[in-house]
């Protein structure tokens, strides 16, 4: 899969593995990024090299929620529902904070259940089940930041940046290769055998010891929560997985942090306007509970 995603979007490779561990792990994927980085180009790359079925969703500040979920229609006298579009394996919520709120919320249920309620009945979706959105990070006007409910329900969050200067000539001389799909790829499988990672006790006690000092660090308005620290592990835990190893190793935990926790350790305004980062407070977390 790396090699396949690799031929798509070039000179990102960290963002290919952190977005294969997040499937791996069973979570969902928010990738972050200034327009034409090429997110939408690694979703559609993703679902065509997995063999996932795949559909797209433009938010906008018109889309309803029975847009995305899908509506009962009146067919031969009788109410028959048609499923929409997040009906689908790989499902990619384009700019998704511009929705309004209440189609922006219609995904919770979704993300965390694998079903949608529609007319009191409900309606489970297919496995495996992955939301990949994408957002602009600079542009404010005419959006609507997704709440922290919204963002916790994300086991990472992706930032997607500017290839390096070595990969800028490839990418205007080279057209991307259309991946091809996998034989033999069962993610279902893959996830079951992730969860098999062996993580000591050392390593559960500096989620743990992370998780306390997150609570008592000033910078911070929303500590690390037990979902955020089990998402975390999960995360790390399809790292290791994917080096080809059945026990954590501390770099695991370290290259997960960023990821899993910097949407859901929240800077206080005041470290905002100091202009502190939350990748900094992390760092400065890890440094504190992990050894060197």
């Amino acid at each position: 899969m790396q090699k396949e995603l690799s031929q798509v979007l070039f000179g990102q490779e960290q963002v290919i593995r952190e977005l294969l561990a997040t499937a791996v792990a069973g979570g969902h994927a928010l990738l972050e990024g200034l327009p034409g980085l090429g997110k939408t180009l690694l979703a559609k790359a993703f679902a065509q090299a997995s063999g996932l079925s795949y559909r797209r969703i433009q938010f906008t500040p018109d889309l309803l929620p029975a847009d995305i979920t899908g509506t009962e229609i009146l067919e031969d006298g009788q109410f028959v529902f048609r499923p929409g579009p997040l009906f689908a394996q790989v499902v990619l919520a384009d700019e998704i904070n511009r929705a309004t709120p209440k189609t922006q919320s219609a995904l919770l249920e979704a993300m965390q259940e694998q079903s949608v309620t529609v007319s009191g009945l409900r309606h489970p979706l297919p496995e495996p089940f992955l939301v990949l959105a994408t957002q602009n990070p600079l542009e404010l006007e005419g959006t609507y930041p997704l709440p922290e409910a919204q963002l916790d329900r994300f086991m990472a969050k992706i930032s997607v940046q500017a290839p390096p200067r070595a990969t800028w000539v490839r990418i205007l001389s080279e057209e991307p290769t259309p991946p091809s799909a996998v034989e033999g790829l069962d993610l279902l499988a893959a996830r079951a055998e992730s969860r098999q990672v062996v993580a000591s006790q050392p390593a559960l006690e500096a989620i743990a010891d992370t998780a306390q000092l997150s609570s008592e660090e000033k910078h911070l308005r929303m500590p690390l929560s037990p979902r955020g620290a089990k998402a975390w592990l999960a995360l790390a835990k399809a790292l290791a997985y994917l080096s080809g190893r059945a026990h954590l190793e501390w770099d695991d935990l370290r290259n997960a942090a960023l990821p899993a926790l910097a949407h859901r350790l929240l800077l206080t305004e005041e470290a905002q306007f100091e202009g502190l980062q939350v990748a900094q407070v992390i760092q400065d977390l890890l440094r504190r509970t992990m050894p060197k």
